[in-house]
């Protein structure tokens, strides 16, 4: 039998719903402890369907997702699409230089508005009965429609959601309620300032879904107790886990530093703003709930993250920097080193994911705070939002 938690998971019943019950109130259990008690979540955390619906309904629904870079559609008529939650998303600029992210369904009979990833429109054209829509979401022509009593174009512009830009990146709250995003990054915001991501242009973009849950990559992501073991000779030469220094968080994200070992060659060119101390070491932070970044002292690389079913997640990952051609041999050389220790992560987090599938895991404890500290702050961040105690699933 397993002991090593007070949670078992093989005490969790059978039944879906009372699964992700269980889970909400361990994670409120879990997450009371002191901080040099922590565990990390059972197995079925990571694994349930019914705790994913939970998750989608009240976290990627309700919160701010990053989905992109305003680099990636620079001019009007640019666009990308996407999808979060089985919501379709067209992002555009419109004629003045605003970005929308609008609903890519159409207002007539529900097809997609536009079918191709990307592209530069002078208007959308949805291909099932050609209504045609401006570069803002406004309805401009419905063939055949004037007859049609019930019919009434400035009722059927493309819906627009809330969207927020920082940093660059492209944020979407998507049912509106989400209180402001820049005011909630203001001690970010003073950390990052002398590495000047705002002045980093977007170098490289792609779109990929590996197998494992979000949460498994958000995790990994932001702890690096994993590099000495996964990354031996990408990451670890270069920041190695002995270095890691935990950045205390807040209620919206989560931070360490990766410092750089002092036999590395310097990561320049540095910005003049930059200390001493910042030159020589990485920022990386989780904006919760699913926005990974690391801010190198002369790159950035950002993943965004969303649920693409229990045990996959979907990922929009790019990098930024100060130079402006993606084909410089220096940018191609650090896409290349991300593509591989990307590509290791990959590999440890798919067979994550089928280990998970146990019934015989309860959670283990997490390592000190340097190097696994991050995962208890988010945690306490799944806590707040759809723990035993959270106001809005009781108020359901």
């Amino acid at each position: 039998m397993i002991t090593d938690s007070p949670l078992s998971e093989q005490a969790m019943p059978a039944n879906m719903t009372q699964n992700a019950q269980s889970l909400r109130h361990h994670l409120t259990e879990l997450t009371s402890r002191a901080k040099d008690e922590a565990y990390s979540m059972p197995s079925l955390f990571y694994t349930s369907d019914a705790f994913l619906e939970l998750e989608k309904e009240h976290i990627f629904r309700k919160e701010w997702v990053c989905i992109g870079h305003i680099g990636e559609i620079p001019e009007p008529g640019d666009f990308l699409t996407t999808e979060l939650i089985d919501e379709q998303l067209l992002v555009a600029r419109d004629d003045t230089g605003d970005i929308n992210v609008l609903s890519n369904v159409c207002r007539h009979r529900g097809n997609l508005v536009e079918n191709e990833a990307s592209g530069n429109r002078r208007s959308f054209i949805c291909p099932y009965h050609a209504w045609t829509y401006k570069r803002d979401g406004a309805l401009k022509t419905a063939p055949l429609m004037k007859k049609a009593k019930a019919f009434d174009p400035a009722k059927c512009g493309l819906p627009r959601f809330n969207t927020e830009i920082w940093n660059n990146f492209i944020f979407v709250n998507l049912d509106g309620t989400a209180q402001p995003l820049a005011p909630q990054m203001a001690s970010l915001d003073g950390i990052l300032h002398n590495y000047h991501h705002e002045l980093r242009n977007l170098l490289f973009m792609e779109d990929t879904v590996w197998g494992t849950n979000w949460k498994n990559l958000t995790e990994n992501f932001m702890e690096g107790y994993h590099l000495f073991a996964t990354h031996p000779k990408t990451l670890q030469p270069m920041t190695p886990t002995q270095l890691c220094r935990k950045v205390p968080g807040e209620d919206r994200w989560t931070a360490y530093r990766s410092y750089y070992d002092p036999e590395y060659p310097p990561r320049g060119p540095f910005h003049e703003d930059m200390t001493e101390d910042e030159q020589r070491n990485s920022v990386l932070f989780n904006l919760f709930p699913s926005f990974v970044v690391a801010v190198a002292a002369n790159y950035t690389l950002f993943l965004c993250l969303r649920p693409h079913g229990a045990d996959q997640v979907s990922i929009r990952w790019g990098v930024c920097g100060l130079k402006t051609d993606p084909n410089d041999p220096e940018v191609v050389a650090y896409v290349d080193l991300c593509k591989a220790f990307n590509a290791e992560d990959k590999e440890k987090l798919e067979t994550l994911q089928q280990a998970q599938k146990t019934r015989f895991f309860a959670g283990g404890p997490l390592a000190p705070d340097d190097l696994e500290g991050t995962i208890w702050d988010f945690l306490k961040y799944m806590e707040s939002r759809l723990g035993a105690k959270s106001a809005a699933l009781a108020a359901e």
